[in-house]
């Protein structure tokens, strides 16, 4: 296909980042947007590990803390953990949804709930109503990190991931040129929180192809072209 055919495809807007962080060369702009594509296909690998990964141990924390494996339900109620969390509304809505079906159950609700619902766990409220407990599920965390820390970083995973899942390009610096440190650092962010949950990188993320590191390699070779050029 001819670079105006890709154009037509994925949209002049769309592919006018690429090409200008490529100087204009459309070979290298292509070259670089399926570069972008792999990179996201790897990442949102090692994000779906870890969003899982999340959200079982929170779950499997307050099971255990409430005594009660329908904690999320029950905590909805006035006066509960979750009755002013920011995220009660998607919570009401899906345990709603799921007694209207006949197919409610708490397993499910947790699989429902969006990433969202449980990194916003560590906001104030929820984190002081939760008897600030939520951060013992991080058995290998750095000890002065404290809620305000690893809710600003879950956040920024969070961003990082809504990114991806919005086709969004995660291969340029904010001045618009091809740069890997934001993908990269984010990357490692996530890296260092599944240890933090207790995982060793090379145990959890076994067998899955999801090693980015030569796709970050090939795109700094693209970065280096431009400057020497």
């Amino acid at each position: 296909m001819k670079y105006e055919e890709y154009e037509n495809a994925f949209s002049a807007a769309r592919l006018n980042k690429y090409l200008y962080a490529c100087e204009g060369s459309k070979d290298k702009a292509l070259k670089l947007y399926r570069l972008n594509i792999k990179l996201c296909q790897k990442l949102y690998g090692v994000l779906n590990v870890f969003e899982i990964v999340l959200r079982n141990a929170v779950h499997e924390h307050y099971k255990r803390y409430f005594s009660n494996p329908d904690w999320i339900k029950a905590q909805l109620s006035e006066g509960g953990m979750l009755s002013l969390a920011p995220k009660k509304d998607e919570a009401a809505f899906i345990i709603q949804n799921l007694l209207d079906s006949g197919k409610y159950s708490p397993d499910r609700v947790v699989s429902s709930l969006s990433f969202g619902f449980w990194t916003h766990l560590f906001t104030k409220h929820p984190f002081s109503k939760g008897g600030k407990s939520i951060l013992n599920i991080f058995p290998n965390k750095s000890k002065p990190l404290g809620q305000r820390v690893i809710f600003n970083e879950l956040m920024r995973i969070k961003a990082f991931r809504n990114r991806i899942a919005h086709h969004e390009p995660i291969c340029f610096d904010q001045t618009g040129f091809v740069d890997t440190v934001y993908a990269r650092s984010n990357y490692m962010l996530i890296l260092r929180y599944l240890f933090f949950l207790g995982y060793k990188e090379s145990q959890i993320l076994y067998g899955l192809d999801v090693q980015p590191d030569a796709i970050f390699n090939k795109i700094d070779s693209i970065a280096k072209m431009n400057i020497h050029e």
